[in-house]
C-alpha cells in the first residue's frame, strides 16, 4: 500500500455511515451482503446507502459482484489488510510492541 490508497481509504471511513457499513461488510464475511439487507439491518434510506457504498468502491474498500438480479457487496479484506499494515509498518520502532491478531499492537 502507497500514501495515496492509505488516503484514499481512510478518507471514505472517515464518514460514520461509511465506517457502519464497510463494518457490517466485514462482520458478514466473504458471503457479503446485498443492498437492501444492509439498508435494513443499518436503517439506512437505499439511495443514501448507494451513494455510501460507490465511496467505499472507489476507495477499494469494497467489492461489488452481480447474482443474477442482486448486487453482492463485500469487504476487500486485502486492501483493509493492506492500511492496517500500512499504519503500523514502523511502529514502536526502538520500543517495545505486542503481537496480537497477526499485527503489531503498540504500547506508547
Amino acid at each position: 500500500m502507497n500514501e495515496d490508497q492509505a488516503i484514499s481509504a481512510l478518507g471514505a471511513l472517515a464518514h460514520a455511515q461509511r465506517l457502519r457499513v464497510f463494518r457490517a461488510l466485514v462482520v458478514a464475511g466473504p458471503e457479503g451482503l446485498t443492498p437492501s439487507v444492509l439498508a435494513e439491518r443499518l436503517d439506512v434510506a437505499r439511495n443514501t446507502l448507494s451513494f455510501h457504498l460507490k465511496e467505499l468502491a472507489h476507495a477499494g474498500l469494497v467489492t461489488v459482484e452481480q447474482q443474477g438480479r442482486n448486487l453482492i457487496y463485500r469487504a476487500e479484506y486485502q486492501l483493509m489488510n493492506g492500511l492496517i499494515g500500512y499504519l503500523t509498518e514502523h511502529c514502536c520502532e526502538g520500543g517495545v510492541c505486542e503481537v496480537s491478531a497477526s499485527f503489531p499492537l503498540c504500547k506508547g
